[in-house]
């Protein structure tokens, strides 16, 4: 997701002030993203079900 520097720092002080993980969130958005211009929906909810269930300290994160 293409968030401007600010937007990403909004974010992050909002994460932290209510105890959320941050990539937890980028990942919510990017899904309803992927599924925002699709005919059908379906599996949207299986897929943020299986965002909001998973722990983000066991994910790796991408090499660049």
């Amino acid at each position: 997701m293409n968030l401007s520097y600010d937007d990403r720092q909004l974010l992050k002080e909002l994460c932290e002030q209510h105890g959320v993980s941050q990539e937890k969130v980028l990942k919510l958005l990017d899904t309803v993203r992927e599924y925002e211009f699709k005919d059908r929906r379906t599996g949207v909810y299986d897929a943020l079900r299986d965002i909001l269930r998973s722990d983000p300290s066991r994910e790796v994160e991408p090499s660049h």
